[in-house]
């Protein structure tokens, strides 16, 4: 599945992915995104090798 919606949200500048996590998950919610949405993204993020990818990951999700 590749997901092509963004989220306004701005990842916490401290904190590990896990997190992050927690605030991606609200700001999705407040958004619309339906829970498959979400849970892919979460499985993305806690799959990743290394917080390089985390971080990669998090901005193809960001508005900007």
């Amino acid at each position: 599945m590749r997901i092509r919606k963004k989220v306004q949200w701005t990842p916490p500048a401290m904190g590990d992915r896990f997190a992050a996590l927690s605030s991606f998950v609200q700001a999705a919610e407040d958004e619309g995104w339906s829970e498959a949405e979400v849970q892919f993204v979460i499985d993305e993020i806690v799959e990743a090798r290394d917080e390089a990818e985390v971080q990669a990951i998090w901005q193809d999700y960001i508005k900007r």
